[in-house]
C-alpha cells in the first residue's frame, strides 16, 4: 500500500494512493479510509514529504562500487552521519544550492521509514519496526564533504534531503533495481541487492547506538554514479515498487 502525506488547502493530511488519485485517511494512524472518505487528484495537490522525521540516519558507503569510485576501503561497520530535520523537502520542492559551495551532487537511495520505537532490535525483529519504504536523495556539497573530512556541513544544506513521493508499505527491500536520472539521462542505476548491510541490518546496528522512532528515515547508502548538478538541473531518484522522486535545483537568492 502507497501512503502520501499531501497538503490540500491549509491542512496537511495522509492518503492511500490509488493509481492518479488519494482516497485520504482519517488520521495518520489509521488503516483504512474514512467512512466517507474524501478523494483528491494527485495532481491537485502538493504533496509533500511523506514523513516528518526527528532525525534522518544516513549510511556511507554501503554500496562496495561507490567505495571505490570515492577511492575509500569499504569500512568494517557502517559509518553513520545524521542530516537535520530541516533539510528535508518533498517531492517538485526546489533544491537550494548553496553559495558556500562550488559542487553539488545527487545520491539516489533507498529510505526506510520508521514505524515504531526501535531499541537494541535484532535483525530478526527489525521489520516489525519498520513502516515502509520510500526514494531519497542525499545531496551534498562534495567540495565541503572534502574539505571538512567529516560530513555534517556538507550534508546538512536546507532543501538537502528530498524525500518522497510516497511510502510503500508492502515491499521486500533485498532486491529493488533503483535508478537515479540527470535531466532525463541516467547516471545511477543498480539494485539494493549491492548492499553491504542490507536493511534490517542496519535498523538492528543503527538502533544498537540510538533509538529510532516513529517517522525517522534511515538513508541506506547510494550506488556508484555520483556526479554534480547545476542550478536548473531535474533530478529523479526511481525505485522499483514504490515510483519516482523528481526535484529541480536553483540556485540561492
Amino acid at each position: 500500500m502507497k501512503i502520501a502525506r499531501f497538503e490540500q488547502g491549509d491542512a496537511v493530511r495522509y492518503g492511500i494512493v490509488k493509481g492518479e488519485t488519494l482516497v485520504e485517511f482519517s488520521d495518520p494512524g489509521s488503516t483504512g479510509p474514512r467512512g466517507d472518505p474524501n478523494v483528491f487528484a494527485v495532481s491537485a495537490v502538493h504533496l509533500l514529504a511523506p514523513t516528518a522525521p526527528l532525525k534522518v540516519v544516513a549510511v556511507g558507503l554501503n554500496y562496495l562500487d561507490h567505495a571505490k569510485e570515492m577511492g575509500m576501503e569499504p569500512p568494517d561497520e557502517p559509518i553513520l552521519f545524521i542530516k537535520p530535520s530541516t533539510s528535508v523537502i518533498g517531492p517538485g520542492d526546489d533544491i537550494i544550492m548553496p553559495k558556500a559551495s562550488a559542487r553539488v551532487d545527487y545520491e539516489g537511495e533507498l529510505a526506510v521509514v520508521m514505524g515504531k520505537r526501535a531499541k537494541d532490535v535484532s535483525v530478526g525483529d527489525a521489520k516489525s519496526h519498520i513502516f515502509g519504504y520510500t526514494c531519497l536523495n542525499d545531496v551534498t556539497a562534495r567540495d565541503l564533504q572534502a574539505k571538512d573530512v567529516q560530513f555534517t556541513r556538507a550534508k546538512s544544506f536546507d532543501t538537502f534531503c528530498p524525500i518522497g513521493p510516497w511510502v510503500e508499505t508492502e515491499l521486500d527491500p533485498y532486491a529493488l533495481a533503483i535508478e537515479t536520472r540527470l535531466n532525463g539521462k541516467t547516471v545511477q542505476s543498480s539494485s539494493t541487492a549491492q548492499m553491504k548491510w542490507g536493511v534490517y541490518e542496519l535498523v538492528s546496528f543503527i538502533s544498537s547506538v540510538m533509538t529510532l522512532l516513529p517517522g525517522d528515515v534511515i538513508a541506506t547508502g547510494t550506488p556508484p554514479g555520483i556526479g554534480p548538478m547545476a542550478p536548473g538541473d531535474r533530478v529523479e531518484v526511481s525505485i522499483a515498487g514504490i515510483g519516482t522522486l523528481a526535484n529541480q535545483t536553483r540556485t540561492s537568492t
